[in-house]
């Protein structure tokens, strides 16, 4: 790979530079802005950061981190995470992070297969984790903490403290050496089919990738980003380092999931990444509300949306509104569409979704309120960035059309096949599964596509999640599940068949729904009680025999059973970005398989 300087906002090399660069470029400018303790949004801006990450760099360079060595995060996303990333790096170490929904046995795997050899760890909660699994981590030398203090770890606080006695311009000499060809991180995947694989990421690839997002324009100087993605994930990274990249502000959340967008609507971002789920929550959250509302207002509000959506088709069509749509528009923009933006601050440029599919008619609904809600897709082998909807080329129900870059075909089984520079370098200790995906310098995605004459790509399942039947028909299970979770009841729904005589569901129920659902009714609105509830069963069932109508006989579901709790990441069942892990749901929930099957 090259050693050019790309044309970006940072002018940076490699990530190890990209802080430094971006700090000479925009120091004043704000770069974090986070809730304190006394719950009041602060700033900190370029040159306090680097300042805080120089000190941080030297001090793992006392403590014997060397260029190469995979050193470990194990937090919460929020300001520290990044300061410990870019001190990591700028040591020259490679970051291997762990997401902090992950039990000790989990984390265990990741860094005895990594051969991390220190962690920071956020927490005295994540601390245990580690404590707890200590002795089966020979490599493992040194526990550094975000927050507080604990024995057998060092503060962070100590850690700046020890890098004081280290030459401030051993800083610039460590991050200067680190080339494009060096490692950056080694993320482990969510294994939803099988253990995690360590993808190994170069500097190169990721800039590669932020070079990408910067000449689609999709983050701008001086705007904010909020984010509450885990920064263990691919898409939180690219998010992170594209903001600073560019002299964007990073807004972190309150780790809380009921303060999300209570928090957007005070940060008031320009841009909100998020997966499909937050989007689906505030869609149901808001339908729902006008539906209770009854009488002119709701009949108000789907007036409103019929028409944002007739002005959205014209502008789309490069086309000027009449007279009378101008004027219909104005109106419901002022009693009803202002109001759904608000709900995102007011000042959304793009919101991006991506990591899991998202039910079109949501993409619709938002683009009519005058939210540029766009789809994107990519893995962690593809360092994020893959094909993506951006402003003026987009067309819903797709993901877009490949990145500048990025060159993407369709093998003859249907597979989607890509190449470019952001592809990883192969899976860690892992050769085999190495050579199975990379062949001939294409990625062998795992994802089921097809690509139209203007090059956008659409996604129609996944190759190792199709469900074969017992009469040998191939079903792909996403888009049956994307069709009956559009029910405001339905939360997860996980179609089951493979090797079977037909198709049945596990169904869980949406919280919030459910308990507007048991108001209206006057019955509890616990879950384990009210799955077996006969109103809550006509209702599911009559939505499912609605849904079969679109799919052919043999994609139909037969039988479902409403399970007494939802699907979580802390019960195994979906990974940190909210996919299913089918493997582990198919095991927990085998009897009542069997009982769908067997009655």
């Amino acid at each position: 790979m090259s050693e050019k300087v790309p044309s970006s906002s940072s002018h940076s090399n490699t990530l190890a530079d990209l802080l430094p660069n971006a700090a000479r470029e925009h120091g004043s400018a704000a770069a974090f802005k986070f809730k304190n303790d006394s719950g009041v949004w602060e700033t900190s801006s370029f040159d306090q950061v680097l300042d805080e990450v120089r000190e941080l760099s030297l001090g793992f360079v006392e403590l014997g981190v060397e260029p190469g060595d995979r050193l470990s995060i194990l937090g919460n996303t929020r300001p520290e995470w990044t300061l410990f990333d870019f001190a990591a790096m700028t040591a020259g170490a490679v970051v291997v992070p762990i997401y902090q929904t992950n039990s000790p046995n989990e984390c265990e795997y990741v860094l005895e297969h990594s051969g991390a050899r220190f962690i920071v760890v956020e927490d005295q909660e994540q601390l245990e984790k580690i404590q707890a699994v200590r002795d089966s981590l020979p490599d493992l030398e040194q526990i550094i903490m975000m927050l507080g203090e604990a024995e057998g770890a060092i503060s962070m606080a100590e850690l700046k403290k020890r890098g004081a006695a280290v030459d401030s311009s051993t800083f610039k000499d460590r991050y200067e050496a680190v080339t494009r060809d060096d490692v950056c991180k080694i993320v482990y995947t969510s294994g939803t089919t099988g253990p995690p694989k360590g993808c190994v990421l170069s500097h190169g690839n990721y800039r590669a990738t932020l070079d990408m997002a910067d000449e689609a324009d999709i983050l701008g100087a001086g705007e904010t980003t909020f984010l509450f993605l885990p920064l263990a994930h691919v898409f939180a990274l690219l998010v992170q380092y594209g903001a600073l990249d560019v002299g964007g502000t990073i807004a972190y959340w309150e780790r809380d999931p009921l303060r999300i967008v209570p928090s957007l609507a005070e940060v008031k971002p320009e841009n909100f990444p998020s997966v499909p789920r937050i989007f689906e929550k505030v869609h149901d959250t808001i339908i729902a509300g006008a539906a209770n509302a009854g009488g002119i207002k709701a009949a108000m509000f789907k007036w409103a949306i019929r028409v944002g959506m007739r002005m959205r088709e014209v502008e789309d069509e490069g086309k000027t509104p009449g007279f009378l749509l101008k004027k219909e528009y104005e109106i419901a923009d002022r009693l009803v569409l202002s109001k759904i933006r608000d709900v995102f601050g007011g000042r959304l440029k793009i919101a991006l979704t991506g990591a899991a599919p998202i039910d079109p008619e949501i993409l619709r609904f938002f683009h009519a309120a005058g939210i540029n809600l766009l789809e994107a897709w990519g893995m962690t082998e593809t360092s994020t960035g893959g094909t993506a909807n951006l402003p003026g080329a987009q067309e819903v129900g797709t993901v877009g059309r490949p990145l500048p870059g990025v060159d993407a075909k369709i093998s003859e089984d249907g597979e989607l096949l890509v190449r470019g520079d952001n592809v990883f370098q192969g899976y860690y200790r892992n050769e085999e599964a190495t050579r199975e995906v990379l062949v001939d310098g294409w990625l062998h995605t795992g994802d089921l596509a097809s690509i139209d004459d203007d090059g956008y790509v659409t996604i129609t399942g996944r190759k190792k999640e199709i469900i074969i039947t017992a009469g040998g028909k191939n079903i792909t299970p996403v888009n049956i599940e994307a069709m009956i979770k559009r029910h405001p009841l339905v939360s997860h729904c996980v179609v089951i068949g493979d090797r079977r005589p037909y198709l049945v569901a596990l169904i869980t129920l949406d919280q919030e729904a459910l308990s507007q659902f048991a108001a209206e009714q006057g019955t509890l609105d616990e879950p384990a009680a009210m799955a077996g509830n006969e109103e809550v069963q006509e209702t599911i069932e009559k939505h499912i025999e609605e849904v079969n109508t679109h799919f052919a006989p043999v994609e139909q579901v037969k039988r479902f059973q409403v399970l007494p709790a939802d699907l979580t990441q802390e019960g195994g069942e979906l990974t940190p970005t909210m996919k299913l892990k089918r493997p582990v749901i198919t095991t927990k929930y085998a009897e009542q398989i069997e009982a769908l099957y067997s009655t």
